[in-house]
């Protein structure tokens, strides 16, 4: 009898203890779930935050972007009266003024151009500042602004159509632009020969697009990836161009 009470007993006993380490186990159990669930929802929300600070980066990039944009286009727009003389020797100017060199540059070229009295009105004229590698010999190029839109446009529009020559050397006559779209129009200049060679009538459009004359009609890039996908699509195009200049990625 004893026996037998002390075995219940027992039984008893373990089958406290049992539940007492399942409520144990229950509590943990609940304790990891609540900390799982904190976790994932910390995590979805640095997940948000990593969301919203693209964005907010994508805004800034975008603005940063329009701002450049803006700021070229104004100082493009400031130097719509300006024309870039490149290929002048650099010991012309010791002997006469940059203006009486521009006055016979055009006399010798496009003497229609001449205004009244036989001269064309400059507000100024001067010589980009000089290169800091010693080793480069390129005569500095020559920033003209003129008094008159219109007369600035006659010039150029001149030196599109044929070489300008001083004094028995070659001139070239240029808009001036911010050092920004230049570069952008420089990126062109391996497909632009290509196109050329290939007579396709191509142009350098303001600021720094590529216009082709193909099949009647006038095709325009602003990017050259662009323009790659447009030849790697007309079969014609495609043959003739060299991989290297399919595979350009200057711009």
């Amino acid at each position: 009898m004893g026996n037998e009470v002390k075995r219940i007993k027992d039984v008893l006993q373990r089958k406290s203890d049992q539940k007492e380490d399942d409520k144990k186990a229950r509590d943990e159990i609940q304790s990891l779930r609540t900390r799982i669930q904190q976790l994932e929802l910390s995590d979805l929300t640095r997940q948000q935050d990593i969301i919203n600070q693209n964005q907010k980066n994508e805004k800034i990039e975008e603005n940063m972007k329009h701002l450049i944009h803006k700021t070229e286009g104004l100082e493009n727009h400031s130097r719509r009266d300006n024309l870039r003389i490149i290929g002048l020797p650099e010991d012309n100017d010791k002997r006469k003024s940059l203006d009486i060199i521009l006055q016979e540059i055009v006399q010798e070229n496009c003497p229609n151009i001449l205004e009244q009295e036989g001269k064309v009105e400059i507000e100024r004229i001067h010589k980009s500042p000089p290169v800091l590698n010693p080793q480069l010999t390129i005569p500095r190029k020559v920033i003209a602004k003129f008094k008159n839109y219109e007369t600035k446009e006659k010039i150029l529009k001149a030196a599109k159509k044929k070489s300008l020559r001083y004094h028995g050397t070659t001139v070239r006559i240029t808009q001036d632009l911010a050092s920004s779209t230049l570069k952008d129009q420089k990126a062109w200049n391996m497909i632009f020969w290509k196109t050329k060679e290939l007579g396709l009538q191509q142009r350098i459009k303001y600021t720094s697009k590529l216009t082709i004359f193909l099949q009647g009609k006038v095709w325009s890039f602003n990017k050259i990836k662009e323009f790659q996908g447009f030849v790697k699509k007309t079969p014609d195009l495609n043959r003739k161009f060299d991989a290297q200049v399919q595979n350009s990625s200057e711009l």
